[in-house]
């Protein structure tokens, strides 16, 4: 049988050939992509005098049979595992990595990179060229490609454990989620959408009977509304408990072991820690930067969650339950409160925020903005809940949008949006494939599925990344869409879903999924009030992840991470009923992989220039102004990383921001 990852497509749009491929191709095929990419690299490595075509732009291409073999397979091993496909990632980490490792150790390759360095005013490249051969140069150079003898053979054996180690967090982490679940014999509280949902998880677990499970979209209205103390306790404990729970799936060890061996890194490539090493590339530039930009929101949004930590308290005594407020209680609480003092609840909400109604929504702004188009296209993908679009301006193709929404056991938690393919004009004009991935509530059959506002401000945020992909418009991957600085990445996420927040936005799309109607305009203010509300809170989980994050990386390597985390903690005066958002044991973000390591503060970083942003809009002429778009497409999601973000921003907004806007966007402003 022939193995459709070494064939050519002829699907529609070049789609992966998903109904063809089975579990069984995937090795052969990166094993043969692999040798044929070898070959490609060795082939740049002749005789001839150094260009920038036969060198840059040839290792640019070196790698297309390996992405050809692996996109598919990373878009089924994130969203739709099983046993097999978690082997096989386990063994593709350290077999790519090796190869990674080759390349930057590969001397006859990087002297030729060094020779168009060297030369590169005369060598009379275009902006976006010379930008090229700078980022390629840089990243050989952190990765060691100037190291000799021992310790380049170490920093190699280093990348490769970390990419082994990095894989085995991922899957201890799916492997405590998938393996959890709570029988619900008691719904005292809970609004029918939170029933239907646990029901609907039930069937998946093969329960007799609803469950809670520990996917967000289920234990965080769970949580909200469930009656129970004990069993919020219980499931809460669950949730916090992700990769903590001794035994094979434990993260504690891996974390401590992730965490020396970055350290050694960072050393062996001459930097003080891994900190220093990662932010030199960042908007931030170094680990004060970051602390000073957290500290300036910390402050604030604490005293904003103690306070409210206090009002909380007082309800749950006049409930007749012992103090103190635990951090199970918070939510359930904080929902009463936010019902009595904006007169409003998410049993009330979720009806008008209908999950098809809210892509329609994020298409239509999309289409407003840059004039794209959406068409439902019929094409084989990699699980029966995915759906994919056509997307065209003028009647021209700009690309493949994938919409993958519900959660599952088969699939790891969160939210993200990635690319099967990346637009590229250097073989051709490629246009991408773009997959959103998150983990809603799947509905019972038959019904709708129902959104909580910060679902459809998820779905915003996700569908921002993917518009940086779709309008990305440049010549090398390596700059190509989201291809920038971490911390400048998140701006046009975060920036989209304040489209979600533009009222007429919700009159037109935000319709009750049983009667039709629009959402009331007294509700819909309401709701928009709301917005700020229990800003504290959020804050303050998501600064604690990102104070812990960066202490695990601005210094000596912790031996004991929960230690190191509960010192964090305590020197920033962690509010007890508050837990930081990813306890060390599930933070994927840090763990999983290097891209949020030093880097989970990025949200916050790109947050300051989203409410500067938006505030451009509203300043000129509206949150549709076309101008506003034109620039933002122009000097942001078309460029990817064709200039210095920074340099970028400015285009866009002539200065650069400060947190000011972001504060008082959250309410948090003095």
């Amino acid at each position: 049988m022939t193995n459709p990852l070494l064939s050519d497509w002829t699907t529609s749009f070049d789609l992966p050939p998903f109904d063809l491929i089975d579990d069984t191709h995937f090795a052969p095929a990166v094993d043969a992509a692999l040798d044929q990419a070898r070959a490609n690299i060795a082939a740049i490595t002749d005789d001839s005098e150094p260009t920038f075509a036969n060198t840059i732009e040839a290792l640019s291409l070196a790698d297309a049979p390996l992405e050809k073999a692996l996109a598919p397979f990373y878009a089924l091993a994130g969203a739709d595992s099983n046993e097999t496909r978690d082997a096989l990632m386990r063994d593709f980490s350290p077999l790519i990595s090796s190869y990674m490792s080759e390349i930057t150790a590969n001397a006859a390759l990087f002297a030729r990179i060094e020779t168009l360095w060297e030369g590169r005013d005369d060598l009379g490249l275009s902006d976006e060229q010379s930008r090229v051969l700078m980022l390629v140069h840089r990243s050989f150079v952190r990765a060691g490609a100037q190291l000799k003898g021992e310790q380049a053979s170490r920093l190699a054996d280093v990348k490769q454990r970390l990419s082994v180690l990095g894989t085995q967090f991922t899957q201890n982490l799916l492997a405590d989620e998938r393996s959890w679940f709570m029988p619900l014999n008691d719904t005292a509280g809970l609004p029918d959408f939170v029933i239907a949902a646990a029901k609907s998880a039930g069937e998946e677990k093969g329960a007799d009977g609803p469950v809670v499970t520990l996917s967000r979209s289920l234990i965080v209205p769970f949580l909200q509304f469930s009656d129970r103390r004990d069993l919020r306790e219980k499931a809460y404990e669950a949730w916090t408990a992700r990769g903590a729970n001794g035994g094979d799936t434990d993260n504690r060890a891996i974390a401590a072991e992730i965490l020396k061996l970055r350290e050694e890194r960072a050393h062996l490539l001459g930097y003080e820690n891994f900190a220093t090493y990662k932010l030199e590339t960042e908007m931030a530039g170094a680990p004060d930067a970051v602390r000073k930009l957290l500290m300036q929101v910390w402050e604030p949004a604490k005293a904003s969650a103690e306070a409210d930590a206090k009002i909380l308290e007082d309800m749950l005594i006049a409930d007749g339950q012992t103090a103190p407020l635990q951090p199970w209680d918070w939510r359930y609480y904080s929902e009463k409160r936010r019902a009595a003092e904006h007169d409003l609840n998410e049993a009330e909400l979720k009806p008008y925020l209908q999950l098809d109604r809210m892509i329609e929504a994020s298409f239509a702004c999309a289409n407003r903005l840059f004039k794209l188009d959406f068409t439902p296209i019929d094409a084989p993908l990699y699980h029966e809940d995915c759906r994919a679009w056509d997307v065209t301006r003028d009647g021209k193709h700009m690309a493949v949008f994938i919409g993958d929404y519900f959660a599952r056991g088969s699939k790891r938690s969160g939210a993200w949006c990635s690319a099967m393919r990346s637009q590229q004009k250097l073989a051709g004009d490629i246009r991408p494939h773009v997959i959103n991935v998150c983990n809603f509530a799947k509905p019972p059959a038959g019904e709708a599925a129902l959104l909580s506002y910060d679902d459809a401000r998820t779905l915003f945020h996700e569908f921002g990344h993917a518009l940086h992909q779709m309008l990305s418009d440049v010549t090398y991957t390596e700059i190509s869409g989201t291809s920038v600085a971490r911390d400048f990445v998140e701006l046009p996420s975060q920036l989209y879903e304040h489209w979600l927040e533009v009222p007429e936005v919700l009159e037109e799309f935000a319709t009750h999924a049983d009667t039709g109607e629009p959402m009331p305009r007294d509700l819909l203010n309401r709701m928009l009030g709301a917005a700020t509300y229990d800003m504290g809170f959020s804050t303050v989980e998501y600064v604690a992840s990102a104070m812990v994050d960066l202490g695990f990386h601005d210094g000596p390597a912790p031996a004991d991470p929960m230690q190191k985390q509960a010192e964090i903690l305590e020197s920033i005066g962690m509010p007890s009923a508050i837990r930081m958002r990813h306890a060390t044991p599930h933070f994927a973000h840090v763990f999983a992989g290097d891209g949020y390591s030093s880097g989970y503060y990025s949200y916050m970083w790109s947050e300051v220039m989203d409410a500067d942003a938006f505030e451009a809009f509203e300043a000129n002429g509206g949150p549709f102004d076309p101008a506003m778009a034109a620039k933002l497409e122009q000097f942001i999601l078309s460029a990817g990383g064709s200039e210095d973000a920074a340099v970028l921003y400015q285009k866009f907004r002539g200065s650069m921001p400060d947190a000011t806007a972001l504060l008082k966007g959250r309410g948090l402003a003095a």
